[in-house]
């Protein structure tokens, strides 16, 4: 059994992976200041003798270390940031604190707990516009587009530094788009709702041709888990990807189809892009975590498929 730290244990991804390492029987302190996680996410933990919440932002860093003063912490699973980019869009400081300032205190807890395994949740939007370009964990000149991608690539160099001067054994995933159960924004989130209230017309961001890989939350929680069983010293970075990528107009057809839509008219606002920063295609090199020996179970689409599927079920889109 491991002391597992959580920050955004309650968001999207957070409360997949708090499931998972509870069924393992660890115990995990979620620290959540509910910003994008809810309480819904993680109700079923709520009574669990191993799970613990401390509701609180995370940068409020000597106050969570007080609260966690008698706890012998294993790792850091760092996973809070503003994940809605178009949101951060409009106002720098959201990427700044929320993403950027929370690792930077998820930093300071695992320094001043001497805590040496952590894991970071990064992205593709580090990488920048580079549509033509296979992505490398390697590759140099990165220069993200958007307040969210620089936030993040910055975290990287901070987290690059503590690991050297801390002695820390650190994997960095880079994600794609992260869909599945207790989806809270994004294009299938979006769609699902503009269509509740609307069924005959959807309005599309760009010309439809955005086009991206999705993994779904299941497959990504089943290669962090496996990942950071044992962590070896120093930074470690993975591109973490699928099979294909699905357009913006090819989801619009899957919700349509899922829902039992026929006669939808679809609506582009125009351009190549939904919103400035937004990285309208990339493809990921999946080279390394394949040679690691894990590839995903859903392809780009099932994972659209499987997404709008639970929502239809649960009436997801409509809380």
């Amino acid at each position: 059994m491991k002391n597992i730290l959580i920050t955004g244990g309650a968001g999207f991804i957070g409360c997949h992976l708090t499931k998972k390492l509870l069924e393992e029987g660890n115990k995990v302190i979620c620290i959540d200041d509910f910003t994008l996680g809810t309480m819904e996410n993680i109700k079923e933990f709520i009574n669990n003798s191993n799970f613990r919440l401390i509701q609180q932002d995370v940068t409020e860093v000597d106050e969570i270390l007080n609260k966690i003063e008698t706890e012998n912490i294993d790792i850091i699973y760092h996973l809070a940031a503003n994940s809605d980019i178009q949101k951060g869009g409009k106002n720098p400081t959201i990427d700044f604190h929320n993403t950027l300032e929370t690792t930077f205190a998820s930093l300071e807890i695992a320094r001043r707990k001497n805590i040496k395994d952590f894991f970071f949740a990064s992205t593709s939007a580090i990488y920048g516009n580079r549509t033509d370009e296979l992505l490398k964990e390697n590759l140099g000149d990165l220069r993200p587009i958007s307040y969210y991608g620089g936030a993040k690539l910055a975290s990287e160099s901070l987290i690059s530094s503590y690991s050297y001067m801390n002695e820390m054994n650190v994997i960095i995933f880079r994600f794609p788009n992260v869909i599945g159960p207790n989806l809270t924004h994004g294009v299938i989130y979006d769609f699902t709702r503009k269509l509740e209230a609307n069924p005959h017309r959807l309005v599309i961001l760009g010309d439809g041709t955005q086009s991206k890989p999705y993994i779904y939350v299941e497959d990504l929680i089943e290669v962090i888990l496996k990942m950071t069983k044992k962590i070896n010293p120093g930074v470690e970075t993975y591109n973490i990807g699928v099979e294909g990528s699905t357009s913006v107009t090819k989801i619009a057809d899957i919700v349509c189809k899922e829902l039992g839509l026929e006669e939808v008219e679809y609506e582009y606002t125009g351009g190549n892009v939904g919103w400035k920063g937004d990285v309208p295609k990339f493809q990921y090199d999946l080279t390394k975590i394949h040679n690691w020996g894990w590839k995903a179970k859903h392809n780009s689409d099932e994972s659209v498929k499987e997404t709008v599927k639970h929502i239809k079920k649960n009436g997801q889109s409509s809380k």
